[in-house]
Parts: C-alpha cells; sequence; structure tokens
C-alpha cells in the first residue's frame, strides 16, 4: 500500500489530497488568510495522524478481537520547542465507550498502541529524504 499527501498552494487557491493507492480524496483544509501557505501547520497535522491512526486502529483490533465500540476519542499532543527542532513529549489519550469488560478494553488499548503504523513509524525515526524538483 503507497500512501501520499499533496499541498498545492499559490495565489489562486489551496488544495490538500490525500491518496492510498488508487483511492484519492480531496480535504478541506484552508490557506493561510494571507494567502501562502497552510491554515493548518504541520504539527497539527502530524499530531491529527497520531489521533487518526489509533482511532481507525481501535474499531479494527477490536472487530479482530470481537469487541464492540460504542465510541471512541483519541488526543494527540507534543510540545515543539523552536524552529527545526524535533518535536517533545508527544503523548496521546484515549477514550473508548465499550460494554465489554473493563480489563478487555485495557487489553485493546495496549494492543493497538502495539500495532498502530504511524506511531510505530515515529518510534522507529524513519528517515525523511528530500527528492529535489522544480516547477
Amino acid at each position: 500500500m503507497e500512501i501520499s499527501a499533496t499541498v498545492k498552494n499559490s495565489g489562486a487557491g489551496h488544495v490538500v489530497s490525500v491518496r492510498t493507492d488508487n483511492t484519492t480524496q480531496a480535504l478541506a483544509i484552508p490557506g493561510k488568510a494571507a494567502g501562502q501557505g497552510s491554515g493548518v501547520n504541520g504539527g497539527e497535522l502530524l499530531l491529527l495522524a497520531l489521533a487518526t491512526c489509533y482511532c481507525n486502529d481501535l474499531y479494527r483490533e477490536a472487530a479482530r478481537l470481537s469487541i464492540s465500540l460504542s465510541g471512541v476519542e483519541v488526543e494527540a499532543t507534543a510540545d515543539f520547542p523552536g524552529v527545526g527542532l524535533a518535536a517533545r513529549n508527544i503523548r496521546y489519550r484515549a477514550n473508548v465507550s465499550s460494554p465489554a469488560d473493563p480489563t478487555a478494553v485495557v487489553a485493546l488499548l495496549r494492543q493497538t498502541d502495539a500495532v498502530a503504523e504511524v506511531h510505530n513509524t515515529v518510534r522507529s525515526g524513519v528517515p525523511v529524504v528530500l527528492v529535489e524538483s522544480s516547477l
């Protein structure tokens, strides 16, 4: 599976899309009021990626383990100490509504943390490489 994200920004507008294999979706992310760049910053999107990954994976793992979920809320938080510096203190919390036994829910939370792909990518410190091109 190949996943990509694209941002196209100019004086003419701001367009954001994501793609998984052959399926592309537009996202409603506004441009900055001044026009140069996105109205949402990369740190916010990184944390949204972590929260979204864990939310989706909770439902996936719950289905695999036959645990019923009636609702999920995930909040991811980090500290960004300055320009050019990596995030610190990345953490997240999840609240799950479920009729399942609380010990099964705790086990689900831990199992999902172990298999969450975006989390494991951040934890592994995968290199990010600039591929140079011109417009």
